[in-house]
């Protein structure tokens, strides 16, 4: 593990399981640094990602060992194994799925840690010392006769249950333990979250064990996908459905917040929240690979966003997993933020933002459940009439754009390339359907918004389209053009802008999101942009330069952590930078490993 000077692992050292409510980031020492309780967007109770000293953790460890870390096949089941000498000792961490069908648990959430000793005689170290409300709660420590131990905070309104037959010490805010098991040998450790304070029930967590590997490998059936590069997308999905909030069908762009776009910067953003536009383009990396059930379960949540906004306005940006809107950004100035990186946000504004281009993303979604899900009903067509009748009007007005600047609003090339996009499709699903409409208000309005892009988004001096009407500086988000249809793959502007970008946004397959300029409000860089780098293999592919998007793709597989995993960005000594592990990149690779697939044997791209 790269153990970093300060004492922080580094981003990408990072595993991650889940329940289908929240998730547990495991570093591969062994510890769990970051999990909010009971849901994604609840308070931290580990949080030591983000301050070594304050923010609490769940270490696991054996001194004197090497580690290495692997999922079980097919599962969201995480083996950290500790090689000593003469010896071999595992950690099995999971969470267990809850949903309609699950074993029954008294407990909101139950994370097990299995430590087993596979080979010779291993001594595990065990400190457990939560840090309730990202470590603005005190709490108490009790350990129990029969083992294990409780942690009460009042403040928090909750318990913390550690179910053990192993007896712990009380240290300081933490419960402590050392044991020697003997090949063969192992201890339970069972996490609740408003649990009963008792010890496991024989083979309670073999029971647990076995229903959860059995739960994601009759998921992973499903997958449709068949091609060269299965596991690497077997396990984008597996992680996409990690970050899927099971009671609403939401889904997080990424389970942390500010962890940072540049280490000591202020680029550190509050994630844990669904954004209309990833959530649909995840959506349709689901319906891809032949997960409808995940899709289904997103529709319902955007139709109640839909019927939730009044007519005479528009969707927000983001909301909470429960379809909250309000989201405000506050910053925790008590935590030191990942290795020194302040402020530590909680919320995003955001949410407030004006982006138009969502309702491209959300009708280019809502076409490809429509066709390959399940017909949308009436009420859903109609709450999107409503927001097509807001966005005709508004279409026009200068925004934040999909990257969210802070340096105030601008007519972004993109978001009127995606208000083609919401208007065709509209007028895609109508025309199938037989659904009403007025349809010819939706084709005026399609076209006012491509001519809008081809007449002022074009930069005649740099022979590309520029991210800003009437500006020059380039911007990557414009690489989707084929894949959203607006540009045929080999029409000459497109193939111009793709050069540009290729020589001036792209270095050794990273792909940063634009040009700095210093017109996105903020200071200091960032790294570049996994998203991106994967929209160029896929704007290749579509060019028909299937061999050099095959060398950028695979290239790009080598910035994947060790259990395949990806942060937001990569920094220039190829280091996992933002918020981990992101919802959107991984369906950007689903998106570009098929279609690239699909080339390679010679078959048409959809």
């Amino acid at each position: 593990m790269d153990t970093l000077a300060d004492g922080y692992p580094a981003i990408e050292d990072h595993a991650v399981i889940g329940d289908l409510h929240t998730v547990a980031l495991v570093a591969t020492d062994g510890t769990i640094d970051w999990c909010c309780l009971p849901r994604f967007d609840s308070p931290a109770v580990f949080a030591s990602l983000l301050d070594a000293r304050k923010g609490g953790s769940f270490a696991v460890s054996s001194p004197g060992s090497r580690t290495r870390q692997l999922y079980m096949p097919d599962s969201n089941v995480l083996v950290t194994r500790f090689l000593g000498t003469g010896s071999v000792g595992e950690v099995i961490d999971f969470m267990v799925p809850r949903h309609e069908g699950s074993p029954p648990t008294r407990a909101a959430n139950l994370l097990v840690r299995r430590l087993q000793a596979v080979r010779g005689q291993v001594t595990f170290s065990i400190s457990c010392r939560p840090a309730f409300d990202f470590g603005r709660q005190d709490h108490v420590v009790h350990v129990l006769a029969g083992g294990g131990a409780v942690f009460s905070c009042q403040a928090a309104g909750a318990e913390l249950m550690l179910r053990s037959h192993q007896q712990f010490a009380v240290t300081g805010q933490a419960a402590t333990a050392e044991l020697t098991l003997a090949p063969g040998e192992s201890l339970d450790l069972l996490l609740e979250w408003d649990g009963v304070p008792e010890p496991p029930a024989q083979g309670e967590a073999d029971r647990l064990l076995r229903y959860t590997v059995a739960h994601w490998r009759n998921w992973l059936r499903t997958s449709r996908y068949q091609g060269r590069y299965r596991e690497v997308v077997e396990r984008s999905a597996l992680v996409l459905k990690l970050l899927v909030y099971q009671p609403t069908g939401a889904l997080v762009a990424a389970p942390t917040t500010s962890l940072p776009e540049l280490v000591g910067g202020v680029r550190n953003w509050d994630y844990r929240y669904t954004w209309i536009r990833d959530a649909a383009f995840t959506l349709y990396g689901l319906i891809r690979l032949g997960f409808t059930e995940e899709a289904a379960g997103f529709m319902d949540w955007l139709e109640d966003r839909c019927r939730d906004t009044p007519a005479g306005q528009g969707l927000q940006v983001l909301y909470a997993i429960d379809g909250n809107p309000d989201v405000p950004e506050s910053t925790l100035d008590h935590l030191d933020g990942y290795r020194g990186s302040r402020p530590v946000r909680l919320g995003n504004s955001a949410a407030g933002q004006l982006q138009l281009d969502i309702y491209g993303e959300l009708m280019d979604s809502v076409y490809l459940f429509n066709k390959y899900g399940r017909p949308i009903g009436y009420e859903l067509w109609e709450a999107l009439g409503r927001r097509l009748d807001w966005l005709e009007k508004n279409w026009e007005r200068p925004d934040s754009g999909i990257w969210e600047s802070r340096g105030g609003p601008q007519r972004h090339t993109y978001s009127a390339l995606m208000t083609w996009v919401a208007f065709e499709r509209a007028t895609r699903i109508a025309r199938q359907r037989g659904l009403p409409g007025p349809i010819s208000r939706w084709r005026q309005a399609a076209g006012s918004a491509y001519h809008a892009v081809q007449r002022q988004g074009w930069s005649a001096d740099r022979r590309a389209y520029a991210g800003q009407f009437g500006a020059s500086t380039l911007d990557a988000s414009l690489l989707i053009m084929p894949l959203v249809k607006f540009a045929g793959p080999s029409d000459p502007r497109f193939l111009d802008t793709l050069d540009r970008i290729g020589k001036e946004l792209v270095s050794d397959s990273l792909v940063r999101r634009y040009e700095a300029d210093g017109s996105d409000g903020l200071p200091g860089s960032e790294g570049t942009f996994n998203l991106c780098s994967f929209w160029y293999v896929e704007a290749l592919t579509r060019a028909g330069r299937i061999a050099e998007g095959r060398y950028v793709f695979e290239k790009m597989l080598t910035h994947a952590n060790h259990v395949g995993l990806f942060a937001e960005e990569i920094g220039q000594s190829g280091e996992a930078l933002g918020n981990f592990p992101q919802a959107f990149t991984h369906l950007a690779l689903i998106s570009a490993a098929t279609n690239l697939d699909r080339a390679l044997a010679g078959g048409s791209l959809p």
